[in-house]
């Protein structure tokens, strides 16, 4: 069974750290940013992201297994705070219903 989570991070440079999440974490399976969109796409393996930069908001949507979504939450919010951190970036996640 699929389920899927929401989180809205708020930062002043929401296409930066899109990009940089992008590039990082899809170097594994897999990825692509496109600056024009200023949107891409994160294959997790277990399952995929898609990543969209919005005014001062960094929008992250992802659809796993439900065993393996808080996992990914974990790995997706842990890098991104990490590469936010002079930003103080937090991820919170909403999971969908």
């Amino acid at each position: 069974m699929t389920s899927e989570a929401h989180a809205a991070v708020a930062t002043d440079r929401p296409a930066r750290y899109g990009k940089q999440l992008v590039a990082h974490l899809g170097r594994r399976n897999g990825g692509e940013w496109s600056a024009d969109a200023e949107s891409g796409w994160i294959d997790l393996g277990a399952g995929r992201a898609t990543v969209a930069a919005g005014d001062g908001v960094l929008d992250l949507h992802l659809s796993a297994p439900a065993d393996e979504l808080a996992r990914l939450q974990d790995v997706i919010g842990s890098h991104l705070v990490r590469f936010g951190e002079r930003d103080e970036l937090s991820v919170e996640w909403t999971k969908a219903i």
